[in-house]
């Protein structure tokens, strides 16, 4: 039903391809899926270091955070749809677990969003590995970190097989985890409560967060 070494094969693929081409999405079926919850993995990764950059304005920083939020909530939405794509392929082959069927803490959807981190931080780490200007002693930092990320790519990628050959005998039970991500959603965020018909405002704890948060961050008059 889901080949890992397929899943694993796009992520490394693609990471490669896109640090040199566009960003596209060639597969068809399940394997689209991946890809598309994969590209917003890739934008984040970048966004995020760009967030970091010490000469970014106030402004820039704004923007990328804003940009942050967004992607990881279509992020966040791919892997439920990579879940729910699951569980509409596991109904139509009539497959069914048992009463007391047992079920991961985490879902197959999750696991291919890690595993493509993962497949990305490989790639980051490798390159700086290869870096010509890299000290010994930075070789050896990266050298370490790249084999612990290996290795847990390499657990990860088993274990998910194993789960997707479980749920595909019916030995375990498969279920969409539903993110209910609150930030985005101007019904439920305070902060964008302008917006909203609920008409929620600020609560005395937001604006004492807020106040202590500009306290700790702006110079002293």
């Amino acid at each position: 039903m889901l080949d890992l070494n397929q899943i694993t094969a796009l992520h490394a693929r693609c990471t490669k391809l896109w640090h040199r081409e566009p960003i596209d999405n060639p597969y068809a079926g399940v394997l689209a899926l991946v890809c598309d919850q994969f590209r917003f993995n890739f934008l984040l990764w970048h966004e995020e270091d760009r967030a970091r950059c010490p000469q970014a304005s106030d402004a820039t920083i704004a923007a990328v955070k804003r940009s942050i939020d967004k992607l990881n909530q279509q992020r966040n939405d791919a892997i439920e749809q990579l879940d729910d794509w699951l569980g509409a392929e596991l109904a139509h082959r009539g497959i069914a677990p048992p009463d007391g069927a047992l079920q991961n803490t985490e879902t197959l959807g999750s696991t291919i969003d890690r595993l493509g981190i993962l497949a990305l931080r490989i790639y980051h780490l490798r390159e700086q590995l290869e870096r010509p200007d890299a000290t010994p002693a930075h070789r050896e930092r990266v050298g370490q970190k790249l084999y612990v990320a290996t290795l847990q790519h390499d657990e990860l990628s088993r274990s998910a097989q194993e789960l997707a050959g479980d749920l595909a005998a019916g030995r375990k039970r498969h279920h969409t985890y539903r993110q209910l991500k609150m930030y985005n959603d101007p019904a439920l965020n305070p902060y964008l409560a302008s917006q909203a018909p609920s008409g929620l405002v600020p609560t005395r704890l937001d604006r004492e967060i807020v106040a202590a948060v500009e306290t700790e961050l702006l110079p002293a008059k």
